[in-house]
């Protein structure tokens, strides 16, 4: 997993299926091209004009905005639908780094079957379809 592939609104782009598709494959929120899925390209956080104005990486580095209305909007809808949070990523990369956060993420988001990295949008794993857990999820990020 790689820093960089860390969105300004604490998205991992790794574990995004606009991200791990082969067909019509996202670079990540951070890369800066006609490649970027249209949603993506539009992403009201992703070009929040704070952030490029004071030159942040993320939306938790010093906004006085933060938490605005449609992070807390998302996050309320990956909290519900897919069992991670968006706030929770950002405290989490403000206290430890978005290195250490890396790593977490990657022991956090490895299928026990088969080891490859599951998708935060889909309740089974795209190669062997073992079924994620997330009360694992949710807890294994608690232990840093």
């Amino acid at each position: 997993m790689e820093p960089l592939l860390i969105a300004p609104c604490g998205m991992n782009c790794e574990i995004c299926i606009g991200y791990i598709r082969e067909k019509n494959k996202c670079p990540g929120c951070n890369a800066m091209n006609e490649e970027n899925a249209t949603y993506c390209r539009k992403c009201t956080l992703k070009n929040c004009p704070i952030l490029k104005d004071r030159n942040l990486k993320f939306c938790s580095d010093a906004c006085e905005k933060y938490p605005c209305t449609r992070l807390k909007n998302l996050d309320k809808r990956y909290r519900t639908k897919y069992g991670m949070s968006m706030l929770e990523n950002l405290v989490i990369i403000k206290n430890v780094g978005v290195e250490k956060f890396v790593e977490s993420e990657q022991n956090r988001w490895k299928c026990p079957k088969c080891g490859e990295l599951l998708c935060v949008h889909r309740i089974d794993c795209l190669k062997c379809g073992e079924k994620r857990n997330n009360l694992f999820l949710t807890k294994s990020i608690t232990k840093l």
